[in-house]
């Protein structure tokens, strides 16, 4: 189809007739008209107004490498004149899912050697959990089918993963559709640590853990799942004192540590994957969304020693997989993403100089009369909008306040998420500092116009 010379209003209209958005309110966005994107680069996107937008989000937190990289256009496309797509199933394999598997293995933490390939964040979780329950079936205890998450935790939007990540409204709305799924507190000091210090909180929230797997039995449970930072919650950092006594809790019980990957991955925490950041040393770990840039669709799970040697040796055939699990274009893009990163020292760089430049900016805005906390790693970050900055209160609609921001971004040129009355962002990795202070210029902007809609400026 010709998209040149098209209006607005002709793409509105086709949107409005027969395109259904993912988490939106259909009837309000067809009344409004939707946004649409006509091209990208660098950091920046243009409507098809000609407006400029600066791209606080990465996409869907995940354009790391930024908008425009031809070198992974070239990739997919040599990829596809030679070899456009086969399987994996058949006793089959191609060269770009082996070195892309192989390149997976160097840069993942120590101990993960494997890769069980999918297409998107939450096709990696529900292969968690089906690793996971295969695990302890081959390890003769078919009994340890229980998987611990947390509150407001994220981990897709399929059945399994809806059922897995603790978001209400997705549960009001479908229930908790899979058994086996236990809940517990997340860690978020802010709104629920009361009167302790963030490291007592932080202790609080993990041995939470202990107490469900004592309340369900330890011969049942099998495995605990969590994002390093919850992303979609709204960026919740956990107290330092928390991931160390999830993981003494795990080894004590043995149970498996799953970590989701799928946000903090591929450097947006000022490591290859937010496990470093936080120490944690995972079983199995969901990843997607920076793997490819975005540019394709593609998540594998990388699966430790202990799990994949047990399903090798003991578990025969695994009745799980994809069509496109391995897709050789898809895993040509990504060996060029990681390359391009390695080479031009994108996660370093994030690291040791954007990244602590873009929190020091961030935490100016801790002066706001708005903002109560602002807190975040390398290039992700989370503030949240309060009542009383003294109390710690929070507004009572958290989410209108959060949309009310959200349109002030919408109509200034920024894209900056909100998640309730959180205020997130998660910008490209190869933001540079002008570009970081025109952010920070064009975010406090939006924060003032609605602290004047709340009578707070």
């Amino acid at each position: 189809m010709n998209h040149i010379n098209k209006s607005t209003e002709y793409w509105q209209e086709l949107d409005r007739a027969h395109h259904l958005h993912p988490f939106t309110d259909t009837k309000s966005l067809n009344e409004k008209g939707t946004r649409v994107i006509t091209k990208a680069d660098g950091i920046y996107l243009w409507d098809s107004d000609g407006n400029r937008v600066l791209d606080g989000m990465a996409g869907l937190w995940c354009v790391n490498i930024g908008y425009g990289r031809k070198e992974l256009v070239d990739a997919a496309q040599r990829q596809m004149l030679e070899l456009p797509y086969y399987n994996t199933f058949f006793q089959t394999t191609n060269a770009p899912a082996t070195e892309l598997s192989q390149l997976l293995a160097e840069i993942t933490p120590e101990g993960l050697n494997r890769v069980f390939f999918a297409n998107s964040g939450s096709e990696a979780v529900d292969t968690v959990i089906r690793l996971v329950r295969r695990y302890w079936q081959a390890e003769g205890q078919p009994d340890r089918n229980v998987i611990i998450s947390r509150n407001n935790a994220y981990h897709g939007s399929t059945v399994a993963g809806a059922s897995l990540g603790g978001m209400d409204p997705m549960h009001e709305q479908s229930g908790l559709m899979m058994p086996g799924i236990e809940h517990i507190m997340q860690p978020y000091w802010y709104k629920d640590g009361g009167d302790l210090s963030p490291d007592e909180f932080g202790l609080k929230a993990a041995r939470a853990l202990e107490e469900r797997i004592l309340e369900v039995g330890p011969e049942k449970v099998a495995a605990f799942i969590g994002e390093p930072i919850q992303g979609a919650g709204g960026v919740i950092v956990p107290p330092e004192s928390y991931w160390p006594e999830i993981q003494r809790i795990c080894e004590k019980y043995d149970i498996l540590l799953v970590a989701d990957e799928v946000i903090c991955g591929f450097g947006r925490t000022g490591n290859w994957f937010g496990s470093e950041t936080f120490g944690i040393k995972p079983d199995l770990m969901s990843m997607a969304k920076g793997m490819s840039s975005g540019y394709l669709p593609i998540s594998a799970v990388m699966v430790g020693d202990r799990v994949a040697e047990s399903l090798i040796e003991k578990s025969g055939e695994f009745y799980h997989g994809f069509t496109y699990s391995g897709h050789p274009a898809a895993c040509a893009v990504a060996i060029e993403n990681i390359r391009l990163m390695r080479d031009e020292g994108i996660v370093d760089r994030v690291r040791d100089e954007t990244g602590p430049y873009f929190q020091k900016r961030l935490r100016e805005l801790e002066d706001h009369p708005l903002i109560g906390e602002v807190v975040g790693y390398g290039m992700v970050a989370g503030m949240v909008m309060v009542k009383d900055k003294k109390t710690r209160e929070l507004f009572e609609n958290g989410s209108e306040v959060g949309n009310i921001c959200r349109d002030h971004c919408f109509n200034n040129g920024l894209i900056m998420r909100a998640c309730g009355d959180r205020m997130v962002l998660s910008p490209p990795l190869v933001m540079k500092k002008a570009e970081i202070d025109e952010l920070l210029e064009k975010v406090k902007y939006c924060l003032d116009l609605t602290a004047k809609d709340l009578g707070k400026l």
